[in-house]
């Protein structure tokens, strides 16, 4: 009799065990997390990697010229992006600005069968306006919102290919001077040649001597937050787990760091996994 009464009991710890084992990574195909070619990108798609390996997942990074098709098709299973790059090709004309409101519209316009995991509001990766100390002196500050005050007149810089806004506010740009590299944008700053230049706010390539405009919290430049998008119905709640715990501490600094010692040669998988050493996850 008693263990009649105890086989239930034993029968539903059973359960419970081989749900928890099933759940390890153990028994799950390895998960492929893509980017585009580039340091940058792959960096991203690392940190991701790195993130699903501490939770026990097989996991590998894969470089593609259009991750987001190989996430339609199922061939990745992650994707890390950016919020308002991918709100603007998903919604060209949206018009979300805050961080909060491109996240939200860019979930409402992704495909069916993909989905978003937690963005990092702490780490993005905007365009942002640049400066010399004098322009910020004459300025008054290193408010962004100060520039349309000074719309007129304004002559700004920007490397050839690169996507800048066309607008700040209510100040509708100039064409901008093109240049065909950074160091040579950041020449024509210092010589005068230029009253700012683009240039994005997790470049490591900012020089410390300079301003860069801070957009505060009514945002005048569309966020730029580092998201991992998904394929629906592929990832177990441990893995969303794992991707979306990046959020709590990924932030601007640590990434521009991170590209930092990628641009200076370093692999960018051992840049990530020895950042997650560093903050590891779920604590």
């Amino acid at each position: 009799m008693r263990i009649g009464r105890l086989a239930p009991l034993l029968l539903a710890a059973v359960f419970v065990m081989a749900g928890c084992a099933a759940d390890t990574g153990e028994s799950h195909p390895e998960l492929v997390v893509g980017a585009r070619p580039g340091s940058e990108s792959l960096l991203l798609a690392d940190i991701y990697v790195a993130a699903l390996r501490s939770y026990g997942f097989a996991a590998r990074g894969e470089a593609a010229g259009d991750p987001m098709a190989k996430l339609d098709s199922g061939a990745f299973a992650i994707v890390p992006a950016f919020t308002g790059q991918t709100l603007r090709t998903l919604q060209p004309d949206a018009s979300a600005l805050a961080d909060k409101a491109v996240y939200q519209a860019m979930v409402a316009a992704l495909p069916e069968g993909v989905a978003a995991g937690d963005y990092t509001t702490a780490a993005e990766d905007k365009p942002a306006v640049m400066v010399t100390p004098a322009t910020s002196t004459a300025w008054g500050g290193s408010e962004l919102d100060l520039l349309p005050r000074h719309c007129d007149g304004l002559i700004v810089g920007m490397v050839t290919g690169v996507d800048t806004p066309l607008q700040v506010g209510s100040c509708r740009l100039p064409a901008p001077r093109e240049f065909p590299d950074y160091p040579a944008m950041l020449t024509a700053l210092y010589a005068g040649q230029l009253t700012a230049a683009w240039t994005t706010t997790a470049n490591p390539a900012n020089p410390a001597d300079l301003v860069v405009l801070n957009d505060g919290k009514d945002a005048l430049i569309r966020a730029e937050n580092v998201v991992p998008l998904y394929r629906r119905n592929v990832l177990t709640d441990r893995q969303r787990l794992a991707i979306n715990e990046v959020a709590g501490v990924l932030d601007t600094a640590a990434l521009t760091d991170m590209r930092r010692q990628v641009a200076g040669g370093a692999e960018p998988q051992a840049v990530a996994a020895g950042w997650l050493a560093e903050h590891p996850l779920g604590r």
